[in-house]
């Protein structure tokens, strides 16, 4: 029942999407440039299908092209620090302007430099394997800004995702498997990132603590236990994994907050030093930057502190 629930309301969400050029809504990125993650020829997972943006509300139900969009602070308080943000949306959409345009600003005015993550979504019609896609932008997005970070001027690359983003932040942190190699010059840079942030994240999915709509996007309805087992972060953690910074909300019904504790847990258990567990009393699933309640409100400056603590956040060149 559960599971035609959850088609049901994919198809009305499709039904109701208006199909949307690129260019006919990158004016919402508030002049953030954009970054092509593959030519048409290199994308991988592909079957070659000519899709358009699907768009509805600043949320973005179906990628064209997977890409970037870079934001930059100004030179005299920039850092040699870079952050990729990967939205959230349940695997079924990202919701670009809260989970990653209103973060980039927030970060390009402690210094950071912003890349938003728009990633192939697993229902996507093009894909041949639908739960590699997204793990393979996000390895290329980290990659790219590798690749590219003495022209932005950075040292330190992190990740930073919210809730089902907050998985495949996870993801391109944990999992060893190189699954977006192109055979093209950005291959040779490494896509783990120095240190991750996940709002309210997805991270495992084992039944009883998963969220399932995330895990029916990315896997199917009825995965197999191998799969549940490599999509679960907390079991996929090693001694080289970068410190990860959890923020989550003791409230919140949509992704219970052991997956934080989980993934906390499996970090100390491997011997993987500086990361750092808040749980709050309030926020549900809905921490973001404006209006939130009591000591939830603090989880900017705790992260911004934290950057500073791990050495992932330095006005020095």
């Amino acid at each position: 029942m559960r599971g035609l629930k959850f088609v049901v309301i994919m198809a009305l969400s499709l039904f109701a999407t208006t199909f949307v050029n690129a260019n006919d809504y990158e004016e919402d990125f508030r002049g953030g440039r954009r970054i092509d993650l593959w030519n048409v020829d290199n994308m991988p997972n592909s079957r070659n299908m000519q899709l358009r943006d699907s768009v509805v509300n600043h949320r973005i139900w179906q990628i064209g092209m997977p890409r970037l969009y870079v934001y930059q602070p100004c030179s005299d308080n920039r850092t040699n620090t870079a952050v990729i943000l990967i939205p959230g949306g349940g695997y079924a959409k990202q919701a670009y302007e809260a989970a990653g345009i209103t973060m980039a600003q927030w970060l390009n005015s402690i210094g950071v430099t912003a890349f938003v993550l728009l990633h192939r979504l697993p229902t996507s019609p093009d894909l041949i394997e639908r739960e590699k896609a997204p793990l393979q932008d996000a390895q290329r997005a980290v990659r790219y800004v590798r690749a590219h970070a003495s022209e932005y001027g950075v040292e330190k690359i992190g990740v930073m995702g919210c809730s089902a983003g907050g998985h495949l932040a996870a993801c391109v942190s944990t999992i060893v498997e190189d699954v977006s190699n192109v055979g093209d010059s950005i291959d040779g840079y490494s896509f783990r990132p120095d240190f991750s942030i996940l709002i309210s994240p997805v991270i495992t999915m084992v039944d009883e603590l998963t969220n399932k709509g995330s895990r029916n996007a990315l896997l199917g309805e009825k995965p197999c236990n191998d799969m549940v087992e490599r999509y679960s972060m907390e079991k996929q953690v090693t001694k080289d994994n970068p410190p990860m910074l959890f923020i989550h909300a003791s409230d919140d019904r949509a992704v219970s907050p052991m997956n934080s504790v989980m993934m906390y847990s499996a970090l100390i258990d491997k011997g993987v030093k500086q990361s750092s567990l808040h749980i709050f009393p309030f926020g549900k699933h809905a921490i973001a930057m404006r209006r939130q309640p009591g000591t939830t409100a603090m989880w900017p400056e705790i992260a911004e502190g934290w950057m500073k603590e791990i050495g992932c956040l330095s006005n020095e060149k």
